[in-house]
């Protein structure tokens, strides 16, 4: 009789033993975590927070939460490569695809190790990620309702405008205006004033200055639809780096022109940099 109690005592605490074990490899924790805004898109009012945490286990959970959305109804949201200002919808590479927001919540939760290439990335590197958080209107629609610059993009406080005169149309003006990133870059936002809707307009930094027009085209913004440009700063046309701080120095001045085919009248000019 001794010998079957102790038989069953070692049993129990065999059992006992394995079960905690087994809850403890089974206990992930959040050991660090940071928190940015998303930004709506154009007039979506759609807009919250993005968060990261770094678990125990070596693996990252994305946190999303909007506010904004709509009931029943679930947004597909991405990492897309490269900044906001280079998105090319589906041209753009695909880095890490979210769980749907639920918009009866405005939330949803991924947990993640590896880019859908199959490539390890950890905390630090997320953080550091050269890339966007995009969020569309539904499954079937291509419609953008939220994103923003993530990691070495985020946008700092750093930020300077110049006026663009009108030139050779008359009540069409605007400003350029440069917006330092983290990783040094920028983002250059060009916005006009009194220009037609739907139009397409060239826009590029010239060298020299308005008073020794014309000069050669040194950077080629991404064209002003409507009213509206938006371009990441990060090298001349020539492959020259051209940061934040290289537009205080440079001497040039911007154009922005008709159309692609017509780029002999100029809508807006303006002198930056040295000038």
């Amino acid at each position: 009789m001794k010998t079957l109690k102790y038989l069953f005592l070692c049993i129990s605490i065999t059992l006992f033993t394995n079960c905690s074990d087994d809850d403890a490899s089974e206990q992930i924790t959040s050991i660090a975590s940071e928190i940015f805004n998303i930004e709506a898109f154009g007039d979506s009012n759609i807009f919250g927070t993005i968060e990261y945490f770094k678990n125990s286990n070596s693996t990252i959970t994305i946190e999303v939460n909007l506010v904004g959305t709509e009931s029943n109804q679930f947004y597909p949201a991405k990492i897309a490569f490269d900044t906001a200002a280079d998105y090319d919808g589906a041209n753009s590479q695909v880095a890490i695809n979210l769980v749907p927001i639920d918009g009866n919540s405005g939330k949803s939760r991924t947990t993640f190790s590896t880019l859908e290439d199959g490539t390890t990335i950890s905390y630090e590197a997320l953080l550091d990620f050269d890339g966007n958080i995009v969020i569309n209107q539904s499954e079937t629609s291509n419609v953008i309702v939220t994103q923003s610059d993530i990691g070495q993009n985020i946008l700092t406080t750093n930020t300077f405008s110049y006026p663009l005169s009108e030139v050779d149309v008359s009540d069409i003006s605007g400003t350029i205006t440069f917006t330092e990133r983290v990783n040094g870059e920028a983002l250059a936002e060009i916005s006009l004033v009194g220009s037609p809707e739907g139009g397409v307009h060239p826009a590029h930094i010239h060298s020299g200055s308005v008073a020794t027009a014309p000069g050669a085209i040194a950077f080629t913004f991404n064209p002003v639809v409507s009213r509206i440009s938006k371009t990441n700063v990060a090298q001349l046309d020539n492959g020259t780096p051209f940061g934040f701080d290289d537009v205080f120095t440079v001497n040039g001045y911007v154009n922005v022109h008709l159309s692609a085919t017509n780029l002999g009248v100029i809508l807006a000019q303006g002198n930056i940099g040295a000038n």
